[in-house]
């Protein structure tokens, strides 16, 4: 079974402005260089008016992870992660996963707010099948993924903030 994953992200600004924030393509190549640790690259971005998709890729270098994880990948944590966002629904999907690992992540975000503040809620499960261990490593994975959510919340807000 896997681990839940939940996370509320609460802007300053309104869902207008964070949505407009995600469909720059500069908004996403910014957050990667400042939050989203060694190595991190967009791999893909497109938005055509009505969908946006983004995949990138992000790590977790071994000195930031439990020595459960550290046994198993003693190099650290490669994480190819897409989010999808559609302008008329109220939710995106995101999908992540550890690169030669059986680890996955998925879920969705649902943007609410007003025309000065918004919420973006993070619903979403992390799985590990690894017999034994899977447990504790699903729960260390979903710690560093709430770090790496309220960092990348943090930078949304300033990075609007500054515009």
């Amino acid at each position: 079974m896997a681990t839940p994953l939940e996370f509320t992200a609460n802007y300053a600004h309104s869902t207008t402005a964070v949505r407009a924030a995600f469909t720059d393509e500069q908004y996403w190549k910014d957050r990667l260089a400042e939050v989203g640790g060694p190595g991190a690259q967009l791999d893909s971005y497109s938005y055509d008016g009505t969908t946006l998709r983004v995949a990138m890729t992000q790590t977790i270098p071994p000195e930031d992870l439990p020595a459960a994880i550290t046994a198993i990948k003693p190099n650290g944590l490669v994480i190819p992660r897409t989010e999808t966002y559609v302008e008329s629904e109220a939710s995106g999907t995101f999908e992540a996963y550890v690169v030669d690992a059986p680890a996955q992540v998925r879920g969705t975000v649902t943007m609410s707010g007003d025309e000065t503040h918004s919420r973006g809620v993070v619903s979403g499960t992390v799985e590990v099948t690894i017999p034994v261990f899977g447990k504790k490593i699903e729960k260390a994975v979903a710690e560093k993924l709430l770090e790496l959510l309220a960092a990348e919340a943090e930078f949304t807000d300033n990075w609007i903030a500054k515009r």
